[in-house]
C-alpha cells in the first residue's frame, strides 16, 4: 500500500497495525489479569484450566480483529449521513458471534489433545453474556481506530518540512487562519475561491482555483473537478454516478469528482503511488 505525503492508504495501514499491535497487548493484559484474579478466587481450578480458557479467547479475538477493521473503514465515527453508523450493529454482532465460536473451537482441540472434554454450556446464555463484553470491545476499538488515525495525520503534517496545521485564508485585509483538517473543499467562484469549513462557514478568497491546488496539494488535498479541490482525510463515502464519474461525500458535502481526474480516484481510493 502506498500513498502521498499526508495520504491515505500509508495512514491507513499504519493505523490498522498500531491498532492491531495495541488491541493485542491490552487485551493479553486483560487476560493475565483474569488468569490471577481466577487464581486467586478459585485456586482448586488450578493454573492450566485458566490459562488455556484466557489463552484460546485472545488468539481468538486477535485473529478476528480484521472485522472491526472493516466496520471502521465502512462507517467511520463521524461518517454522514449518522444513519450509516447502523452498519456497525451486525457488524459488532459477527464479531462476537465469530469470537465465541473461535474460543470454544480453541478450547474443545486443547481438551482433546490433553485427553479430556470441554463444555461451554448452554450457547445462548453465555453468548449474550460474551456479547456484552465484546460490544464494549468493538466499540473501543472504533475508538481507536479513529484516535490513532488522527494523530498518525497530525503528525504527517508536522514531519512533512514547510507544512503548517492552519492555513490563512486571506481577502484584502481581512484574514481567517483555520486548521488544515477544518477544511472539507474549495470550491472556485469567479475571481475568487470558496473555503468550505467544517462548522458550516464559508469565506472567500481572491485566488484561482489552480493556485490552491498547488499550495494544499502536499497537505492532502485533491482535485477532484475543475471546481473543486477536495479534503481527502475528510471524505466519507465514495459513490459511483455511472460513466466514470463518482460524487464524493465530505460529511454533509457532496462534491462531483469527473472521470477526467483518473489520478484523484485513485488517491480518494488509496491505491495511488509517491
Amino acid at each position: 500500500m502506498s500513498g502521498d505525503a499526508l495520504g491515505t492508504s500509508g495512514t491507513l495501514r499504519r493505523t490498522f497495525l498500531y491498532g492491531f499491535a495495541a488491541a493485542g497487548v491490552m487485551v493479553a493484559a486483560v487476560n493475565t489479569l483474569n488468569v490471577i484474579t481466577m487464581g486467586h478466587e478459585q485456586p482448586q481450578l488450578g493454573l492450566a484450566g485458566p490459562l488455556v480458557w484466557e489463552g484460546s479467547s485472545w488468539i481468538s479475538l486477535v485473529l478476528l480483529f480484521w472485522i472491526p477493521w472493516i466496520g471502521y473503514r465502512l462507517a467511520p465515527p463521524f461518517v454522514r449521513p449518522r444513519w450509516w453508523l447502523l452498519a456497525h450493529v451486525p457488524a459488532a454482532l459477527l464479531f462476537s458471534l465469530a469470537h465465541v465460536v473461535g474460543f470454544i473451537a480453541l478450547r474443545k482441540l486443547v481438551y482433546w489433545l490433553a485427553g479430556d472434554t470441554y463444555q461451554f454450556g448452554a450457547f445462548l446464555p453465555h453468548f449474550f453474556y460474551e456479547l456484552r463484553k465484546d460490544s464494549l470491545g468493538y466499540v473501543l476499538f472504533i475508538a481507536g481506530f479513529a484516535l490513532i488515525e488522527h494523530l498518525l495525520r497530525q503528525q504527517q503534517l508536522i514531519d512533512t518540512p514547510g507544512q503548517t496545521l492552519t492555513f490563512d485564508i486571506r481577502d484584502g485585509q481581512r484574514l481567517i487562519r483555520v486548521s488544515l483538517c477544518d477544511i472539507l473543499a474549495v470550491t472556485s467562484a469567479g475571481n475568487y475561491v470558496e473555503f468550505v469549513l467544517a462548522d458550516g462557514r464559508r469565506p472567500m478568497m481572491r485566488s484561482p482555483l489552480s493556485a490552491l491546488e498547488d499550495e494544499l496539494g502536499s497537505r492532502g488535498f485533491v482535485r477532484t473537478h475543475r471546481s473543486w479541490v477536495v479534503n481527502a482525510a475528510r471524505m466519507t463515502r465514495l459513490e459511483p454516478e455511472g460513466s466514470g464519474d463518482y460524487t464524493v461525500e465530505l460529511e454533509s458535502l457532496k462534491v462531483p469528482l469527473s472521470r477526467r481526474y483518473p489520478q484523484a480516484l485513485a488517491r480518494l481510493r488509496g491505491t495511488a503511488t509517491p
